[in-house]
């Protein structure tokens, strides 16, 4: 008989703590931000409370977190194609936890679908994964190496210079919003150069959630033409969904 596993024994699993450490350590040597205990939980912590906002039970809401805190694991074995790796690593680990089949599919599926290059969104939790993962940039995220240095990498730079980042549910109008804000250490266009791709991949996601995706740098909605409402505050209406940073 299969067992319902909890997001704590993800959590406390002895093999999925060190596949995060070196899929963490992997990403600093080839010169990446964080992809740590920090972005894991705020991926897992985003995901679940997104799920939470749109209705979803609470099964599939615990699915959600498991699934963005083990999401980058295929880092430990390569960047390249890091979904699907992470996805057959971890469809071995929860068949040794002795999950059902039909929650590993769920899982596995999101993990194996977050990449932009080959992904798309396959289920409730792979779609609200996605917008949780593409949406975690922020100045916590540089490491202190390069603080230290003054790298000149256009993601360093982009990422320090967002000084708050929040994912918003407004579950009564169906939107989900993304809102930055940056200062004038790096500009809305550098943020394109090197998120336009994952932009558009959040808007899939929010489609297939039911949802429209609004990214909102400054103020400005970014990605369709609908009128910005007069009243700025407007912009960030709905329930904050997103971890603390």
């Amino acid at each position: 008989m299969t067992k319902q596993i909890t997001l704590e024994q993800i959590k406390n699993c002895e093999e999925i703590k060190a596949l995060i450490a070196a899929a963490n350590d992997n990403l600093a040597h080839k010169g990446y931000t964080e992809h740590g205990l920090r972005h894991t939980g705020f991926v897992s912590c985003t995901t679940a409370n997104m799920l939470e906002e749109l209705g979803y039970d609470k099964r599939m809401v615990e699915l959600g977190a498991m699934a963005g805190w083990m999401h980058d694991i295929g880092n430990a074995v390569n960047r390249y194609n890091h979904g699907p790796t992470g996805a057959a690593i971890v469809f071995a680990v929860l068949q040794k936890l002795d999950m059902s089949i039909h929650e590993i599919i769920t899982i596995i599926g999101a993990i194996g679908n977050h990449e932009e290059q080959t992904g798309i969104p396959v289920n409730p939790v792979s779609a609200a994964m996605i917008i949780a993962d593409k949406s975690d940039a922020h100045k916590t995220r540089v490491r202190k190496y390069s603080k230290r240095l003054g790298s000149g990498d256009i993601h360093d730079r982009v990422n320090l210079s967002i000084k708050d980042n929040r994912v918003t549910v407004d579950a009564k109008n169906k939107i989900i919003r993304l809102c930055i804000s940056m200062d004038e250490t790096s500009a809305p266009m550098e943020y394109l150069q090197i998120y336009m791709s994952r932009m558009v991949m959040c808007e899939s996601a929010a489609t297939f959630l039911g949802c429209l995706f609004e990214l909102v740098i400054n103020g400005v909605v970014i990605n369709h033409h609908k009128p910005a409402p007069k009243n700025v505050d407007a912009l960030v209406k709905g329930k904050e969904v997103s971890e603390e940073i």
